[in-house]
């Protein structure tokens, strides 16, 4: 049998690597929550027909990514691949368009089957906020707000620039979209073999393509912004305005597009250079038609995604371990008195650890080792005195104490 590993594109959380994903979310989470925003959790897997509905029968993701399956009752059922999807079936499912405006932040694993890459794994975690019932630029204004602020709270601001463009409203787009593909058209021997694909049934994703040849004859495409109608345009500039007025800068970036009919209005990405060629880390856009899409009530929504592998490797390695506290105990006669006193410790809100076996000597190391900040010793000379001996691992200074005031004694270790 050969040896066992993780499914490619899969990976091992494992301690650091959890706290760093931790550290993200949590930040995260306190943020949303100063602007209103609620956590809430779909299920991991929907039925089919959800992301076939939002994402259309031929995207890429639905097409080539999405992990698909039919259950053991005969039910086509998918990985969620994003979680858009998800909040806005829960909209309709649980009845709650009677109580707009919604305010939803979340977090959890994703899954695409595509070419895993730094920072983007087949199994991938997000963070989102969706706001559902708010058709003003105002809300484009605070999605982005809330966006930034997690990105500066997080420490990474410095490190990524706001990408912003508008796709006007439907009309607009639909003008803009005809224009586009008559464009095309006329080069289409020269188009990639992908975006040949796309010129009928997503010609707007060709404006971001990556293919240098495209990208030249993208350059002289028309303009969406030449096509967008008054109230378009006002729409835009009231979300500009807003930016401007709370100290937001962003980058006007005419090629940043939503492929899907229901997108409107705002789309932006932060992105930054720290992480190669993937260069986006939160994303996002207003999708005023997704709920009637999937069958609901006309619902105006607009809300933004992030990778926390990518975060957290913007970050960088986060120290936030609780402070441990080694208990050691001098001889087996002590092994149950350890014990007692790790107890006490933890009850007490302090992180204590008691290795299970070895002398004095390899336990002291063995806690080095897991870095500790201090070991409580255990002897029995000092227990027929009513006293322990506290020494700080950073200094090796050493004192004995009264067991019953050792609490007083590590609090400034806690």
């Amino acid at each position: 049998m050969s040896k066992l590993q993780p499914v490619r594109g899969t990976h091992d959380l494992l301690p650091g690597d959890s706290r760093a994903h931790r550290h993200v979310m949590d930040l995260a989470r306190s943020t949303a929550a100063l602007y209103g925003y609620e956590e809430m959790s779909t299920p991991i897997f929907e039925f089919t027909e959800v992301f076939k509905r939002t994402l259309g029968d031929v995207s890429d993701i639905v097409t080539k990514e999405m992990y698909t399956f039919q259950d053991k009752g005969g039910e086509w059922i998918t990985l969620r691949p994003e979680n858009t999807a998800g909040v806005a079936r829960a909209l309709i499912s649980g009845g709650l368009s009677q109580n707009l405006p919604l305010k939803y932040f979340y977090g959890g694993p994703m899954f695409r089957y595509e070419r895993p890459q730094k920072g983007r794994l087949r199994q991938f975690h997000q963070i989102g906020a969706e706001l559902l019932g708010v058709a003003e630029a105002l809300g484009d204004v605070e999605i982005i707000a809330l966006g930034a602020h997690i990105l500066k709270t997080l420490g990474v601001a410095d490190q990524v620039k706001l990408e912003l463009n508008t796709l006007g409203d439907s009309e607009s787009r639909a003008d803009y979209r005809a224009s586009l593909v008559k464009y095309l058209s006329g080069h289409l021997n020269d188009l990639s073999a992908e975006s040949r694909d796309r010129l009928e049934r997503n010609p707007l994703r060709i404006l971001d393509s990556k293919n240098e040849g495209d990208r030249r004859i993208v350059a002289g495409a028309p303009k969406l912004a030449e096509y967008l109608n008054p109230s378009s345009r006002e729409f835009f500039q009231n979300v500009c305005a807003g930016l401007d007025a709370l100290g937001i800068a962003y980058e006007l970036n005419p090629h940043l597009v939503r492929g899907l009919d229901y997108y409107c209005h705002s789309a932006f990405e932060f992105t930054t250079e720290a992480l190669g060629a993937q260069g986006a880390v939160l994303a996002g856009g207003r999708y005023d038609g997704l709920v009637e899409t999937m069958g609901g009530p006309p619902t105006p929504g607009v809300g933004w995604a992030a990778g926390i592998e990518r975060l957290a490797m913007l970050v960088g390695e986060v120290d936030n371990k609780a402070n441990m506290i080694a208990v050691v105990p001098v001889g087996a006669d002590m092994e149950a008195e350890a014990f007692a006193v790790t107890q006490e410790l933890r009850a007490a809100g302090l992180c204590a650890d008691l290795a299970f076996r070895g002398n004095m000597s390899k336990r002291l190391k063995r806690a080095n080792r897991a870095g500790a900040v201090c070991a409580v010793l255990l002897g029995g000379d000092e227990a027929a005195r009513g006293n322990v001996t506290l020494r700080d691992l950073g200094t090796g200074d050493q004192q004995e104490v009264a067991r019953d005031g050792l609490l007083d004694h590590l609090k400034r270790y806690s």
